[in-house]
């Protein structure tokens, strides 16, 4: 993550916060956060997975919205 500033300018902290939350959160799935994600917030499923490896990485479940487009609330039980 690089965030370049000029000294004159404040710096957003919540925003450098949520972008290391993404971070640590794609890292460690097949998985990407959606523009303005919050944490708690719904995901998005990487297309490379396969519908069935994403049914068994997220037996919870997840909503289809196009084929390229699967989301996965990771606050659901089990998660």
């Amino acid at each position: 993550l690089i965030l370049t500033y000029p000294p004159s300018t404040g710096r957003n902290f919540a925003e450098i916060l949520r972008a290391i939350d993404s971070l640590q959160l794609t890292d460690a799935r097949s998985i990407a956060t959606p523009v303005n994600w919050q944490a708690g917030q719904p995901v998005v499923i990487s297309p490379k997975l396969s519908d069935e490896e994403a049914s068994r990485q997220f037996p919870q479940g997840y909503k289809t919205l196009k084929p390229y487009l699967r989301m996965v609330d990771l606050q659901s039980p089990g998660q």
